[in-house]
């Protein structure tokens, strides 16, 4: 079984824990943390910089299109980004927690 990180960011986080919730709910996450950062970023020809919540979530490779899919239904915008970065290594009983909380 292949683990992965998907990646996205919120605009604040009741949304990033609304996403995070339907995601670990339906097995799709075995784990999401969220980290306050800030986004400096070109957007319409214009320089923006803004707050937002970084949003990793730990899941199956092959879980990847259904969270990607969810991420697009519950996101407030019309770019979001989601990410895949490939777990290359990591410890047994980690991978193991995630197969055990992922479908």
């Amino acid at each position: 079984m292949k683990i992965v990180l998907v990646q996205t960011t919120c605009a604040s986080k009741t949304e990033a824990k609304n996403i995070a919730k339907i995601l670990i709910d339906a097995r799709l996450a075995a784990c999401v943390q969220l980290s306050e950062c800030e986004s400096l970023y070109t957007w319409n020809n214009e320089f923006c910089c803004d707050n937002e919540i970084l949003v990793n979530i730990k899941t199956r490779k092959e879980n990847f299109e259904k969270v990607k899919n969810k991420i697009k239904e519950y996101h407030s915008y019309d770019v979001p980004e989601i990410i895949e970065i490939d777990i290359t290594n990591s410890g047994k009983k980690y991978l193991r927690f995630i197969e055990e909380n992922t479908n």
